[in-house]
């Protein structure tokens, strides 16, 4: 039997508020957990529990010296998002953990960035009932133009909590 996991009940119940206020009350939550991502200030648009979809706005903080938003703040997005979507969907008593990052910037970004990542039902079926394992989470990182400066491959496994 798996554990009821608090941040999934916590997106169920924000995902009954119209989306302005859904949107802000994960994007808060997650800032407040994920110190690194509130200093940049990405934001949690959306989530239906199977994707989710996340924004770095391009922003001082989050820029690079040409004033597009930097590769580090574009890896931090795709890694926020994908562990997001893994993190609702383990039970409680499971611990995500990045195990890959493969990135290859391939364009150069303009604007904002947005990552929507998605988990199948298999992998879904997989992370709630098996006690270790990894998934090989799709992500998909556009500029506000619709281009994909940068292409990801996000393995994340899960351990037993101690």
């Amino acid at each position: 039997m798996t554990s009821i996991n608090p941040l999934r009940k916590f997106v169920d119940k924000v995902n009954q508020y119209p989306i302005w206020v859904s949107s802000k009350l994960m994007t808060w939550v997650f800032r407040y957990k994920v110190k690194l991502a509130g200093t940049t200030g990405i934001e949690v648009l959306r989530t239906d529990g199977k994707s989710a979809t996340y924004r770095q706005k391009n922003k001082s903080k989050a820029q690079n010296h040409i004033g597009s938003v930097h590769a580090a703040a574009m890896a931090l997005l795709a890694e926020s998002c994908t562990g997001f979507i893994v993190g609702i969907n383990l039970p409680a008593d499971k611990l995500p953990l990045i195990k890959t990052m493969n990135l290859n910037y391939v364009k150069r970004a303009t604007g904002d960035m947005t990552a929507v990542a998605s988990l199948t039902d298999e992998q879904i079926n997989l992370m709630q009932t098996t006690d270790k394992g990894e998934v090989n989470v799709k992500v998909v990182v556009q500029d506000e133009t619709g281009i994909e400066p940068l292409i990801c491959e996000m393995i994340w496994a899960w351990v037993p909590k101690r």
